[in-house]
């Protein structure tokens, strides 16, 4: 059964940002990782940020257009999973992806503002409505100085 996770981000942390520290860690632990964008310029946007966001980092990973196979690359970007993705999906898209049931686990990265908010509800309402159980995790609450990344 897919896990879904509800990751609330603090006030003044950037949604790609996080998304590039927590993919980081999902694959060193030896998770294969799919992040869900809107466009593909979104796709293309958090690819130069996997390259940049910290010194010294590597995520190998590359974007993917339609249902393409994403080859040994353990991280995937774009709009649609390719075939052979089915560990850990990161959704930073507007809405819930038709094969999200295909992947273990799937983290929805919820922005600080209300419009984020209140779009990450109805997620939230959709995935009840399949039968799951979603978790929230606060990160606010969580925060610490070195503003831990959140992957369980």
């Amino acid at each position: 059964m897919t896990r879904v996770d509800f990751y609330l981000l603090p006030a003044g942390e950037s949604l790609l940002s996080y998304a590039c520290r927590l993919t980081e860690k999902a694959y060193r632990q030896g998770h294969t990782v799919f992040l869900v964008t809107d466009t593909d310029d979104e796709a293309a946007q958090l690819d130069d940020m996997l390259w940049t966001f910290r010194q010294g980092s590597f995520v190998p990973h590359r974007a993917v257009t339609g249902h393409t196979a994403a080859g040994p690359c353990p991280v995937a970007v774009g709009r649609e999973p390719p075939v052979g993705f089915d560990d850990v999906m990161i959704n930073l898209g507007s809405a819930v992806p038709e094969a999200f049931r295909r992947f273990r686990r799937v983290i929805e990265l919820v922005g600080p503002d209300d419009a984020a908010r209140a779009l990450k509800r109805e997620h939230f309402r959709h995935y009840r409505s399949e039968g799951l159980n979603p978790a929230m995790v606060d990160l606010e609450a969580e925060a610490c100085p070195s503003r831990r990344v959140g992957y369980h």
